[in-house]
């Protein structure tokens, strides 16, 4: 006996106005409620014998449904099928995701659609591109005797003049100007740039170039204080070279009655070096004992 057939024997909901005056009733007495009004003993106790028996039918009535209820759901699932919440769930997710793949496809639609039409866009251009280019390489070989006149070169054969735009030129401009030229005019112009590169090259060699100096600022020490300084400075002076030229000088004491002897001088740096100063001024041994450099500046 299944619970269906279970449920459709009873007869609890035929006598349901009796099931719910006792249901009160028993609510009342549970909540403490004030009593109704008094009736008689014997119609209490009838009316107490059968509120009982409503209450045990109502609660056996329960318990019935709870056990079918609970075979139902048990009988469902041994099936496979998920339970009532379960399914609900399950139908509202499946509608949902059957719409958002409906907007899906929707907008799959109308991107491809649009894509489409770019394409058919790119294709109408590279048509006209395709026919400019054509009409281009065509154009040079179409020339009107009008449009372009000859011109006549060295060998008498003619040329005809393109031209890529119509533009008015007086005639006499044509006359004069000789656009393809002659090889007797490039043999000139070749020799031109010649002479003219040979003129700024000797120009060039010729033109002085600049001349490295520098200052120079000697200590010249003598043996001792006995030596004469005036004689010292005419030796050092009279060592002479092209590209020296002394300068000012000066006494300097040094100690216990000595003095060195400090002269500056400009010299050319390609002709003279402070080597060959030392040399030539330490060849005074009577007067001279050491020669050193105080200061090198260039100019």
């Amino acid at each position: 006996m299944s619970s269906v057939d279970f449920l459709a024997q009873e007869k609890i909901w035929f006598d349901k106005p009796r099931y719910d005056e006792a249901e009160r009733r028993f609510y009342e007495r549970t909540d403490g409620s004030s009593q109704p009004a008094e009736v008689p003993a014997a119609i209490r106790s009838t009316e107490d014998v059968g509120s009982n028996t409503i209450l045990q039918d109502i609660a056996r009535a329960r318990e019935n449904i709870q056990k079918s209820l609970a075979g139902l759901k048990t009988t469902l699932c041994n099936r496979g099928h998920p339970p009532l919440s379960q399914q609900s769930q399950l139908s509202v997710s499946g509608a949902a995701d059957q719409g958002e793949i409906v907007c899906r496809i929707k907008g799959l639609e109308l991107e491809n659609q649009s894509l489409h039409q770019v394409v058919d866009d790119l294709r109408a251009a590279l048509s006209k591109l395709e026919c400019r280019v054509a009409v281009l390489e065509k154009s040079p070989a179409v020339v009107t005797p009008a449009a372009a006149p000859s011109v006549p070169c060295t060998n008498g054969t003619t040329v005809q003049q393109q031209k890529s735009a119509p533009v008015k030129v007086e005639e006499d401009d044509d006359d004069d100007i000789d656009l393809f030229g002659s090889d007797d005019d490039d043999e000139e112009a070749e020799k031109l740039k010649e002479e003219r590169l040979k003129a700024y090259a000797e120009k060039k060699s010729k033109k002085p170039g600049i001349i490295a100096k520098s200052s120079i600022l000697l200590d010249v020490k003598p043996w001792d204080d006995e030596t004469d300084m005036g004689k010292l400075e005419e030796c050092v002076r009279s060592v002479q070279a092209e590209g020296l030229l002394w300068g000012t000088s000066k006494l300097v004491a040094v100690g216990y009655g000595i003095k060195k002897l400090q002269i500056a001088c400009v010299v050319e740096d390609d002709k003279v070096g402070t080597d060959l100063l030392e040399e030539e001024i330490t060849k005074f041994e009577d007067y001279i004992q050491s020669v050193d450099v105080a200061a090198f500046n260039k100019i």
